[in-house]
């Protein structure tokens, strides 16, 4: 029997292959991995700390959580986002990358509305869920956020109003390193109020917001936005695997029992030892406060010279004011590239893997258009436990990544000479 023709067309996760063909490459020459987004920095030590102490407990936690950890959860974001976070309306999960999941299967029809740029994983997730996907698609000059007249005319013009609208905010951006100001959020606020939309606010960033003045959506918007975030950005703990997501009490009484339903049938609970662990992070004491400090100044010196150095090559790049990313545009080298055989993002990637040793992944993976010469740059190549000494030379630190920023613009640099 032939199963072929009944399986998904679900492919492996671009972010992860990126990262297993940088680890091959690397035994032949170096390589400057700017593909996956992991945090250089190392987990806090009172939350490590914290894990070794729980390490025995094996039992099942509850579906939503450890009551403790949640209510630590929602005390934090309530100091640091001020927005009404309440323990019994936050869930638990594996990752905020299965939180987000839980939500759409927890539908059985709706419409998913994605921002091109957005993560790799959102569009999968809602095909895996049985969604249609629609895509709005931004632009450099908008830094690659979403508009509030966009989002109105797309609400407008909807063919079947009738099914529920999800639509996935994602700030400070992955894959661009940008966020929302005050006054877009509102304005986004009040379309969505306007059509009901659902929104999940994938705020996973939020606290390494460079200036550390991120704002929540569900400051503008609470009755209508699930917001999820975690341990594995601002905390270094991306393998621990553990993210949490806000329910508004607006939407609690309905939809809260339906992703617990998700969840009990899927991951029933995160690792005991972990969730024990969280609480200490959560808690958000001195150590943790200096450490989220120090990531925020090493991540806005080392992304701002990195944007600064390949705009003076002619590749536009939006400064990053979050998270550890960069979005650069190498439309200004069109001419030269296409001589080259080069005319989709793919190929531009490909190249500078295999000419340049530097591993970025193509804007295809976050829904742009293959034409449209883009490509993600994560700037964690640089020794994170290194950079959080008070003492430490951050130019020095720099380095490995300023390094490859030179292998991009020196490989650019060729690609003109060759043109002339």
């Amino acid at each position: 029997m032939s199963l072929d023709a009944h399986l998904r067309p679900i492919n492996h996760s671009e972010t992860l292959l990126i990262n297993e063909r940088s680890s091959a490459l690397e035994g032949t020459r170096k390589v400057f991995r700017f593909g996956f987004g992991q945090s250089p920095f190392p987990v806090p030590a009172g939350v490590s700390a914290r894990l070794r102490e729980h390490a025995e407990e094996k039992a099942y936690l509850p579906v939503q959580g450890l009551k403790s950890l949640r209510d630590a959860v929602a005390a934090f974001h309530r100091e640091q986002d001020g927005v009404d976070w309440q323990g019994e309306r936050v869930l638990v999960g594996p990752g905020s990358k299965l939180l987000i999941y839980a939500v759409m299967a927890a539908f059985t029809r709706a419409e998913v509305l994605l921002i091109s740029p957005s993560w790799v994983s959102y569009e999968p997730q809602a095909h895996l869920a049985g969604h249609t996907v629609h895509r709005l698609q931004t632009s450099a000059e908008s830094h690659w956020r979403l508009s509030a007249e966009q989002l109105e005319l797309f609400c407008a013009e909807r063919e079947q109003p009738e099914l529920p609208l999800i639509l996935v905010l994602n700030y400070p951006g992955n894959p661009s390193g940008t966020t929302y100001s005050e006054a877009e959020l509102q304005a986004l606020a009040g379309v969505m109020r306007r059509y009901n939309v659902l929104v999940i606010s994938d705020e996973i960033y939020g606290m390494l917001n460079h200036a550390g003045q991120h704002r929540s959506l569900a400051r503008y918007y609470p009755e209508g936005t699930l917001i999820t975030g975690g341990l594995s950005k601002w905390c270094g703990a991306g393998g621990w695997r553990l993210g949490v997501m806000h329910v508004p009490e607006a939407l609690a009484g309905n939809l809260l029992p339906r992703l617990l339903g998700v969840a009990s049938e899927t991951w029933s609970c995160v690792s005991s030892p972990v969730q024990y662990a969280a609480t200490e992070a959560y808690a958000f004491g001195p150590e943790i406060q200096a450490y989220v400090a120090r990531e925020r100044e090493v991540l806005s010196l080392i992304g701002n010279a990195a944007a600064a150095q390949l705009n003076e090559a002619g590749v536009a790049t939006a400064a990053p004011e979050g998270g550890f990313y960069l979005f650069p545009d190498f439309a200004g080298w069109r001419e030269q590239l296409a001589r080259r055989g080069i005319h989709s993002s793919d190929q531009l990637c490909t190249a500078l893997l295999e000419e340049a040793g530097v591993a970025l992944l193509p804007g295809t993976a976050f829904g742009m258009p293959a034409e449209e010469l883009v490509a993600r740059l994560s700037y964690v190549n640089f020794d994170g436990a290194r950079s959080l000494a008070l003492d430490a030379d951050l130019e020095q630190v720099a380095q490995p990544v300023l390094e490859g920023i030179a292998a991009i613009n020196h490989w650019l640099a060729q690609q003109g000479q060759e043109a002339a």
